[in-house]
């Protein structure tokens, strides 16, 4: 079942290009604290090497002043950075307990045996890479699969098969809620701050998502507190404000209030103490 990479992922890593220093570099003048750019650069790199390599680590360092250490000690703690070689597709099936419960155990088995890989294996072709992943906060499509950070909802063991298969025989394939699927290097080098112009393609938001919205807008529900107090579902912020600066006042009296109740709590205290001093 631990099939060896391809041969294109067991040869010498090669050297960087001077287009991907020139864009390492891009990336950590965007900061103001250029450091704070590692995790994008660590994206490039994955996108051009196929993971992060011991020379995208030491470009890494070198561009930011910082040392070797700490660029792999950032590399080793997000799990969506790899030391070791993924294929074209990372399929990361969610086996948190709602996943979990409603079919994500079933189904990362089912694709296990029918890929022969195990977790965090690559299939011999180099097309799958199967992991099995944390909560990706799309409980309310639950059992939801990934394929390179991309939705695929309310899945079921022969729908996975399905999905992978057509990856492998190089059909296009759509997220449920987003664009069509790229290759995992294209996906990282969106992820390092690349744009491929994708990201209005397809649906972004689904009729569970917007659940909790269309109660809020039948019943008339309004957000408590703060600038929008006082603004239902429907309305922007700014009405909420009103003309006349209303919701100030209103935070005014709250203010007021709990400055009465805080002075009312001292008295029933003092008073309290003093009868225990009788």
């Amino acid at each position: 079942m631990n099939h060896p990479a391809p041969d294109r992922f067991t040869e010498n890593d090669r050297a960087l290009t001077q287009q991907t220093w020139a864009e390492l570099r891009q990336i950590a003048a965007r900061y103001p604290e250029a450091r704070s750019g590692l995790l994008p650069m660590l994206h490039l790199v994955q996108s051009e090497e196929g993971r992060v390599t011991p020379e995208g680590i030491e470009a890494c360092a070198e561009i930011l002043g910082i040392s070797p250490a700490e660029v792999s000690g950032v590399a080793t703690f997000y799990t969506m950075y790899k030391r070791k070689p993924v294929g074209d597709y990372h399929v990361g099936v969610c086996t948190n307990t709602l996943c979990a419960v409603m079919g994500g155990d079933l189904i990362f088995e089912r694709l296990k045996e029918h890929l022969d890989v195990g977790n965090d294996e690559t299939t011999a072709d180099g097309t799958i890479t199967l992991e099995h992943v944390e909560c990706n906060a799309a409980c309310d499509y639950a059992p939801v699969m990934m394929v390179n950070w991309e939705f695929m909802d309310n899945q079921t063991p022969d729908s996975a098969v399905q999905v992978v298969d057509d990856l492998r025989a190089g059909k296009d394939v759509h997220s449920t809620r987003g664009p069509r699927l790229c290759t995992w290097r294209e996906a990282e080098r969106v992820l390092a701050g690349f744009p491929d112009d994708l990201a209005d393609e397809g649906p972004s938001a689904g009729p569970a998502s917007l659940v909790g919205l269309g109660i809020a807008r039948e019943r008339g529900w309004t957000a408590p507190g703060g600038n929008a107090a006082g603004r239902t579902a429907d309305e922007p912020a700014a009405a909420a404000t009103g003309a006349d600066g209303s919701h100030e006042a209103d935070r005014q009296d709250s203010e007021g209030a709990v400055q009465r109740s805080d002075a009312d709590l001292k008295h029933e205290d003092d008073a309290q103490g003093t009868e225990e001093a009788k």
